[in-house]
């Protein structure tokens, strides 16, 4: 940590500390992350493009960066609040502080900070634009709060096409190939094709502007709609594709933005959050069962609907299959009439439990069973 350093809120609000990773300035979405591991993979989930992320753990780098656990080729939020840095990283797996790695990639921090009321002013206010500022970026109150206030907000942000890949890469099966999966990158981690390849699935990550006749090229199993960031509203490119694929009847699993992708395709309206579900311990109720799972989140959309909720679409009826018991927020979808399905949170569990991980396993069934004609449904009732 080196000199002062500020997060200055939309609101006027401003908390002070010290500086953390680079110095200079970010502007972003404050948001508040709840897991208490798992930082690194945060930092590089594509979801959080352009946020400033609260951490609401107070340590934080304990087990310094490793090699191994990035969720892409970089780091993504545009800056990191946090209470008490570790001063030294201790696990067997780490190669530099987190501190290091921030710095080597120009991501501002801000460290010393009185975190808990930080996230009850967030969690009273809402989600909302702000700005961390070190070294030669600081400058007086009045002016940075302006600086803050000059930048775009997060409702109407178009920011899936900044993570998508540029070229489409392919992540092969492992063992036996059985099946062969166009996925969409809105903003893919890398733990989602190694949760299908290791199901038996070739992987074909695909750009954010594929057209469906590079998908029909393809002729795959199933298509797969990836988590990202920004406003779902804006994505009406990946909706439109997203209907044609249904057009098609191809099965289809989408997760977090996928999820309000194929909301949007089935006609429902989306809206921004209060503040969010950020962290790797969100419940979630699976209404046919009334399973509940611990799940990992970040989004600050959701797609409009209730608990249990039955409702027509061009492509016949559909359901929402899974709800938030903290907020209602719906957090499941499924098409009773075309083979398509998805949900709000994270079932690769990177980082997370891994109560949803069966969810890759259901897409694999549904890949199978639309082999044979008429057997799409989820649920036991349609077994």
């Amino acid at each position: 940590m080196n000199g002062p350093a500020v997060l200055v809120l939309e609101d006027g609000r401003i908390f002070r500390g010290e500086a953390y990773g680079a110095t200079g300035a970010g502007l972003g979405e404050a948001v508040f992350a709840t897991g208490m591991t798992g930082y690194q993979e945060t930092l590089t989930d594509p979801s959080y493009h352009r946020q400033i992320v609260v951490q609401t753990a107070p340590q934080i780098g304990n087990t310094g960066w490793n090699d191994e656990d990035d969720e892409s080729s970089a780091i993504q939020v545009a800056g990191y609040v946090v209470r008490d840095p570790a001063r030294t990283p201790s696990n067997w797996r780490s190669r530099r502080s987190l501190g290091d790695a921030l710095a080597d990639q120009g991501v501002v921090g801000v460290a010393g900070v009185d975190t808990r009321a930080l996230v009850r002013h967030l969690r009273e206010r809402g989600a909302m634009r702000a700005g961390v500022f070190s070294g030669d970026a600081l400058a007086p109150d009045a002016e940075l709060v302006e600086r803050v206030l000059a930048s775009p907000p997060m409702e109407g942000a178009d920011l899936y096409g900044a993570v998508t890949t540029r070229e489409p890469y392919v992540v092969p099966a492992e063992g036996i190939r059985r099946f062969r999966v166009a996925a969409l990158d809105v903003g893919i981690k890398f733990n989602t094709p190694r949760m299908l390849a290791a199901r038996g699935v070739e992987v074909h990550v695909l750009p954010a502007g594929t057209t469906i006749a590079q998908i029909e090229e393809l002729a795959p199993d199933g298509f797969f709609l990836s988590n990202g960031p920004g406003d779902p509203a804006t994505a009406d490119g990946p909706v439109e594709l997203t209907r044609q694929v249904l057009e098609r009847r191809i099965p289809l699993f989408g997760i977090c933005f996928g999820n309000q992708i194929l909301g949007r395709a089935l006609g429902r309206g989306t809206y921004k959050m209060r503040y969010g579900h950020r962290g790797i311990n969100i419940p979630v109720v699976e209404h046919a069962t009334g399973r509940v799972a611990i799940t990992s989140q970040n989004h600050g959309f959701a797609v409009e609907g209730e608990a249990g909720e039955r409702f027509d679409t061009p492509f016949g009826a559909a359901e929402i299959t899974h709800t938030c018991p903290n907020d209602g927020t719906v957090e499941g979808l499924q098409a009773l009439e075309v083979p398509a399905f998805s949900v709000q949170y994270h079932p690769e569990a990177a980082a997370g439990p891994h109560d949803a991980a069966d969810l890759f396993d259901r897409f694999v069934e549904l890949m199978d069973d639309g082999r044979a004609p008429g057997r799409h449904r989820l649920t036991e009732e349609g077994a």
